[in-house]
């Protein structure tokens, strides 16, 4: 994932989402020497804060965004890419922000949400692992 994120040019900040994508920020983060920040799911009241609205095909809830702005240069970067109503709504509030997001980048996509979100946000998904759940079990798309 790093050498991928590397191809992007200057990053200001490597962005995750509660709570699975932490290791993999903090990992990059550490490695690249880029700071990192975690959109959250709990409210923190700080001046900036910005509450989006998540809805994915298991639950709705708010996110909530601090320490961007506009004008940063980000990849956001996750565990997995199921139902795509977190990064949807992520990507809508980093771009009424003025976030300037340089490409996303997810270790395991499980479906075809993938390619939809591409074509809505334009920014580019790269998936490491593509898989698909047949009868209960794991079948491996591409690597």
């Amino acid at each position: 994932m790093q050498k991928l994120i590397e191809k992007c040019g200057q990053i200001d900040k490597i962005v995750t989402i509660e709570a699975m994508g932490i290791p993999l920020a903090t990992t990059l983060s550490l490695n690249m020497n880029i700071p990192f920040t975690i959109i959250r799911k709990r409210k923190y009241d700080f001046p900036d804060e910005v509450s989006v609205e998540q809805a994915t095909g298991y639950s709705n809830s708010k996110l909530y965004i601090n320490g961007l702005k506009k004008g940063d240069k980000i990849v956001i970067v996750d565990d997995v890419l199921s139902t795509g109503g977190t990064l949807r709504a992520v990507l809508t509030a980093l771009k009424k922000m003025g976030v300037v997001i340089k490409g996303v980048f997810i270790a395991v996509n499980k479906g075809n949400v993938a390619k939809e979100i591409m074509d809505e946000s334009n920014v580019s998904i790269i998936t490491l692992v593509n898989i698909d759940i047949i009868d209960g079990r794991v079948a491996i798309k591409s690597t």
